[in-house]
């Protein structure tokens, strides 16, 4: 009676309940009408390299992290060529970049290749408009002309270093003791721009502002706005610098979702800032700074040197520097499948949860989630690229990457004319194959005799029955009608038999005269697939060498 009588004097009854439920479920679909085209924006992501050399394992990864994502969300994924620092760009490195995407079926959308809506999608094709940007910024006081030299700014830095400051920035506390807009009068500047003194436009930072965004990956992420320093913004050469050009496309090509590496974090309160001075903050993308990819030993991120000391490749392809005709090895021609490759960096700093290991890029598609990416670096481990190597070897079938193996043999010299015959051979080795390079050390001998033969391998346990065995069986091959390695087995065994000597004392001695070394598949296969003719030749030839 007392429950009741609670229930029935209390505010939560019901009838009170029930219009209270009614008006939030109308305010909801109202919410839904008004922020309909938000909620329904398409995504669009970038990946915005510089042309300055060889694409590093970790710019793939990011590539793929954007294409995977722009593919689950039903997205466009755009490629945009950020070649504003021409004293580093290298030419040739633009078409290689492009080059690397297709090996790796990570094809964009929108590019200075395929083109687009909002072309241009180079940096340098767009220079006018990032001028524009950064002298409203001047205007508006977020920016300033500095007209500083060299000279002046080492005088700057070399006044203001300490010990505690060995290398002082040009900021909040410095600006004012340079030469530029911000310390002159407007006539001497208006006389400097117009004697056209070399100058660049710098932000100016504001000082002791706390600076907040969220990040996909690492929630909720600060700053004190007086520990960045008064970045240039547009440089001497009317060329901007990565964070103006980076927020003035990103916002021109309606980008929603940017995906960067974790070093690019500390540039975030420029970017921040540029995103609300020039009035876009409502259209800033979503930002993801992805973990670094580290050295095998965890100890710094994975570079180039690195990979020259410790004997593997960084690069995707093969990249050779025009400037210096170095060459640098790359994952393809080393023999690394796509699949393997992008599988193994997908990976490499994300799962889905799960043990499962191998994925196929659909896979990848469906389960990707940002949620799932590891905030820590992740470590390279090689042997492990060559294990998923390996294991996408064994699962595609042969046709999937006979055309790379083909030409690896033509180019050393065997011309491939029977490609039923080349196929059988390449599945019956491929399990013993962890780059696609290895086959030619597993395969080779199926269509060219040893040169050599390891006559020590069966030297000690060689006598003349054993001879007699193989000069018997290579006469009785000669009229062995059936070619198949079931009968040639049959054969064998019972010339065995005849002889009184054992199988497994003469199927060594047998294979190097078939293959030259102690290796490959079943040897019963390999003659059936090399012919008879050339099955007894190399018979004939392996005794002349044993002796």
């Amino acid at each position: 009676m007392e429950d009741r009588n609670f229930t029935r004097n209390s505010l939560l009854t019901p009838q009170n309940v029930y219009p209270i439920f009614q008006k939030l479920r109308i305010y909801y679909n109202v919410c839904k009408v008004i922020f309909a085209g938000t909620m329904e924006k398409k995504v669009r992501v970038r990946f915005a390299p510089s042309p300055t050399g060889g694409l590093h394992l970790g710019g793939v990864r990011t590539v793929l992290y954007n294409y995977l994502f722009a593919r689950q969300h039903k997205g466009d994924f755009i490629l945009r060529i950020e070649d504003t620092d021409q004293n580093r760009y290298v030419e040739g490195a633009e078409e290689y970049i492009q080059e690397c995407l297709k090996w790796c079926g990570l094809e964009p959308d929108e590019s200075p290749l395929h083109g687009g809506p909002y072309a241009p999608y180079r940096q340098s094709e767009r220079k006018e408009m990032y001028r524009e940007y950064a002298e409203q910024l001047v205007k508006q006081g977020n920016a300033y002309y500095a007209f500083d030299t060299p000279e002046e700014l080492e005088a700057m830095r070399d006044k203001f270093r300490t010990e505690e400051n060995p290398s002082p920035q040009y900021n909040h506390s410095t600006r004012e003791k340079m030469r530029s807009s911000l310390t002159l009068n407007d006539d001497e500047v208006s006389r400097l721009l117009g004697e056209g003194t070399p100058h660049v436009i710098r932000i100016k930072m504001p000082e002791n502002e706390t600076l907040s965004f969220t990040d996909m990956i690492r929630g909720e992420v600060s700053f004190n706005s007086s520990l960045s320093d008064d970045k240039v913004l547009l440089k001497g050469d009317g060329m901007p610098t990565y964070h103006l050009a980076v927020v003035v496309d990103d916002y021109a090509m309606k980008i929603t979702h940017a995906f960067r590496g974790e070093e690019w974090l500390p540039s975030a309160p420029v970017h921040l800032l540029l995103w609300k001075y020039l009035g876009w903050l409502e259209d800033m993308p979503q930002w993801a700074h992805l973990p670094l990819i580290l050295k095998p030993d965890g100890h710094g991120k994975l570079s180039k040197r690195d990979g020259d000391r410790l004997g593997f490749p960084v690069f995707a392809m093969n990249w050779k520097d025009s400037k210096t005709a170095e060459l640098t090895q790359g994952f393809r021609e080393l023999g690394f499948l796509p699949e393997a490759f992008i599988n193994m960096l997908a990976v490499l700093g994300w799962n889905d949860g799960t043990e499962q290991e191998l994925y196929s890029r659909d896979e990848l598609i469906e389960r990707f989630s940002l949620d799932h990416v590891h905030k820590g670096g992740a470590k390279f481990n090689y042997e492990k690229a060559k294990w998923f190597n390996h294991e996408w070897i064994k699962k595609l079938p042969a046709d999937k990457w006979q055309m790379t193996v083909r030409k690896d043999f033509e180019q050393k010299g065997v011309t491939i004319e029977d490609e039923e015959k080349f196929s059988k051979v390449l599945e019956l080795v491929k399990d013993r194959c962890t780059l696609l390079t290895d086959f030619w050390e597993q395969a080779s001998f199926f269509f060219k005799s040893p040169e050599t033969i390891e006559v020590a391998a069966v030297k000690p346990k060689w006598n003349e029955d054993k001879a007699m065995f193989f000069d018997i069986l290579a006469e009785k091959l000669t009229v062995q009608e059936e070619w198949t390695a079931a009968n040639i087995e049959l054969l064998f065994k019972e010339t065995a038999a005849e002889k009184g000597i054992k199988m497994g004392e003469l199927q060594l001695p047998f294979r190097i005269m078939l293959v030259g070394g102690k290796f490959g598949p079943t040897v019963f296969d390999i003659a059936a697939l090399i012919g008879k003719t050339e099955t007894i030749g190399r018979i004939r030839k392996g005794l002349t060498n044993i002796g």
